[in-house]
């Protein structure tokens, strides 16, 4: 659906919206916004409103104190779960500089510009995504824990998935937002969930996977519950990932199929196989953010690379490293750009990589392995720019800082009565 101005200005007054949240995405994938009042709505969609970016942690830089919100008008949705009179709506937004340029460190831009190159190259890229998440109790003050007291497993139902009406009540309400959900259920782990909605266009996955991780903790906080996307919340259970399928479209046709072969695959789809394959180090970074990450990895001895059984419309190639602590914008940014980087340079992927690639072979150990791959990998740094990596890699090398000199629970029942 393609909203104008006047459309956009109707639509509130006709559905009684008072106010509007302008979102936006940080550098950590986080969201974060201003609200304005529907009489403000015109100076709003006129591109006019600034923002103290300084203000932002970790975003910006010193030179760029103020940025200005352009909002993106076919991205206006109503909150189900706000009042029914004097409705919030949002809108995600780009973020500008100043000077009115786009802001180069504007993960929704980064995204968009691998896609216009995916565009002169004739390509639409689709994706899809099974995000996975854990329901836990809160204690007596409303905050989160760990805790919880089912005992479900994967595909389990009431009333031994004590989480079972709060993942409806997340189904109809993403419903009512217009994402398409295709399945929801049980994973492994107690507490452990995961719902999946139908593929769409690469931008409008990663707004969808957004607007997920909101909808998920605004109804999960209304049952009393604690949802987190953390990737490895627990020692002893499952962890959570963000598993992204992926194929490419020219004319509404898809590429990725061949019915000669025997995955059913196309030359493009073995290439863009090969390309993620070949930087997949450097992804890895981008995909698995936060120092959390390494430890669902490191337990894990899945393959990394899946080629789901689909007919010729759902061909398609599932990464399944990434978690969903990630930034969606810059994972799919950098996901597309190996890809396209494969098809280009005609890179089959290696022997074995559907099936002896696993996590724990093949990629970074810890957070800092993986900044060191990304470091090393010019296509990835030049696909987040100089801007974005210089400031992902400072933040990220802190972050990594810190943890080293944490002493952990394990050591301290390793070590304390035995030294």
């Amino acid at each position: 659906m393609k909203n104008n101005k006047e459309d956009m200005i109707r639509r509130v007054n006709e559905e009684d919206v008072e106010f509007i949240r302008l979102q936006f995405t940080d550098l950590h994938g986080r969201l974060k916004n201003m609200a304005v009042t529907a009489s403000q709505l015109e100076k709003a969609i006129n591109n006019g409103c600034i923002f103290d970016a300084a203000a932002v942690e970790d975003y910006g830089s010193g030179s760029e104190t103020e940025m200005y919100l352009y909002p993106d008008l076919d991205t206006f949705e109503i909150f189900p779960w706000r009042p029914q009179q004097g409705k919030v709506a949002r809108l995600f937004c780009d973020v500008y500089s100043i000077d009115r340029t786009p802001y180069a460190a504007d993960p929704r831009r980064i995204l968009k510009n691998v896609i216009d190159k995916a565009t002169s190259m004739g390509y639409e890229f689709r994706v899809g995504s099974e995000c996975e998440f854990f329901l836990f109790n809160t204690d007596e003050n409303a905050m989160p824990t760990t805790d919880t007291s089912e005992k479900a497993g994967y595909f389990d139902c009431g009333p031994i998935d004590f989480g079972e009406n709060a993942r409806r009540d997340i189904v109809l309400t993403l419903e009512q937002m217009n994402l398409v959900v295709e399945s929801s259920h049980h994973e492994m782990a107690p507490a452990q969930h995961e719902i999946d909605f139908k593929y769409s266009d690469a931008l409008g996955t990663a707004d969808n996977i957004q607007t997920f991780k909101l909808a998920v903790k605004t109804i999960a906080k209304r049952h009393g519950l604690h949802a987190t996307f953390m990737p490895k919340p627990k020692t002893d259970c499952n962890g959570s990932g963000m598993h992204l399928n992926m194929s490419l479209t020219r004319g509404g046709k898809n590429i990725f199929y061949d019915k000669k072969d025997e995955l059913g695959l196309s030359k493009e789809a073995y290439y863009f196989i090969g390309g993620l394959a070949k930087h997949i180090k450097a992804i890895t970074a981008i995909t698995n953010p936060i120092v959390n990450s390494y430890k669902r990895l490191s337990c894990g001895d899945r393959t990394i690379f899946r080629v789901p059984v689909a007919g010729q419309d759902g061909s398609r190639i599932e990464l399944r490293s990434p978690d969903p602590s990630a930034n969606p914008y810059l994972a799919l940014a950098v996901c597309l750009s190996a890809g396209l980087n494969g098809i280009e340079e005609k890179i089959m992927p290696p022997k074995g990589v559907l099936t002896k690639w696993t996590s724990k072979n093949t990629l970074p150990s810890n957070l800092m392995e993986a900044l060191n791959e990304l470091g090393k990998d010019k296509l990835i740094r030049d696909t987040l720019g100089e801007p974005m990596y210089r400031m992902y890699t400072d933040i990220k090398k802190r972050e990594w800082e810190e943890y080293q000199t944490q002493v952990t629970e394990w050591e301290k029942e390793q070590y304390l009565d035995r030294y």
